[in-house]
């Protein structure tokens, strides 16, 4: 089966936004790639209270500084094409509210002709809860089983009625309603969390997990997904590459995956084929200084891809 091929938006300061989403959607639908996708960061503190992803000491990059919001994005990609999937990898759930969130992916599926993939994740910025005031980061895994919830409330039939700790919709007409049922990817590594998953996405999606790591988690997956009574053949995966590409060869002993030059790349997309991923998620946009050599960046590498019959 040939590997799917998916491309990250331009969202970062480096891009025109008045033009830049639409003309990279345009012309990555016209190369090949078969998904379009967007991420979410809200702010960059000037005194953070913790590292990047919770590290203690680790610098926040420079490219966080300004990133455009993903449902606009989206937006401008969904009118700028005709075929590739529309998705996020990933919504940080509980910094939005459940049903202003679950009414926005429903119409844009509507509008964009059912390809709407609803990426989410529970984040881990304290700096970004705080600025959300939606719930505090302790209730985070909570508060995105809520919006699960009401997800499938307000994307299911009329009337819609539920009642949680956050949101109460007493029996109400909520629409517009998706196209279709909205696939929901999920981001998950704790043993929490993969259970969720197991219960209750479509998707798994890992970021900078080294292909031998992902076999087994995979496996404990679908057997998850198996024991709550699901079709784990219907769990897919979708890998996150946060692709950072190097003039000469990352030697093989501190490489991460997706670090190197363009045929390391190809390599990591064939190992993570290897292991069960049906997609792959390339966000290049860090890598140049704007649309045109995203595009032609985006071009090369799919060609590579392919070219390795992959």
């Amino acid at each position: 089966m040939t590997i799917r091929l998916g491309l990250g938006l331009p969202q970062t300061k480096q891009y025109d936004l008045a033009r830049d989403p639409a003309r990279v959607a345009r012309a990555a639908e016209q190369i090949g790639y078969e998904s379009l996708w967007v991420f979410e960061r809200l702010l960059v503190p000037e005194h953070p209270r913790q590292g990047l992803y919770g590290i203690p000491g680790r610098a926040w990059p420079d490219a966080y500084r300004s990133v455009a919001h993903p449902l606009v994005v989206l937006s401008l990609a969904a009118a700028a094409t005709e075929r590739a999937r529309l998705g996020s990898s990933v919504l940080i759930a509980p910094l939005h509210v459940p049903l202003q969130l679950a009414r926005a992916l429903a119409t844009l599926d509507a509008a964009s002709g059912g390809r709407v993939v609803a990426g989410f994740g529970t984040g881990w910025s304290l700096d970004e809860y705080a600025a959300a005031s939606i719930a505090p980061f302790e209730e985070r895994g909570t508060v995105l089983d809520e919006l699960l919830d009401v997800c499938a409330a307000v994307w299911g039939p009329d009337p819609v009625s539920y009642h949680g700790a956050h949101t109460v919709i007493d029996e109400a007409e909520v629409g517009p309603k998706p196209a279709r049922p909205i696939p929901v990817y999920l981001a998950a590594s704790s043993r929490k969390a993969l259970d969720r998953l197991a219960r209750r996405a479509d998707g798994w999606m890992p970021a900078g997990v080294p292909p031998a790591d992902l076999a087994p988690q995979l496996r404990r997956l679908k057997e998850l997904a198996a024991s709550h009574g699901r079709d784990s053949d219907a769990l897919t995966m979708c890998v996150r590459a946060n692709t950072h590409l190097t003039d000469t060869p990352v030697g093989d002993a501190e490489r991460q995956p997706f670090t190197g030059t363009i045929e390391q790349i190809v390599a990591d997309v064939a190992a993570h084929a290897a292991v069960g991923a049906e997609e792959v998620l390339l966000d290049l946009q860090w890598n140049v200084g704007g649309a045109d050599e995203l595009i032609d960046l985006a071009d090369r590498i799919h060609a590579a891809v392919r070219d390795a019959n992959l």
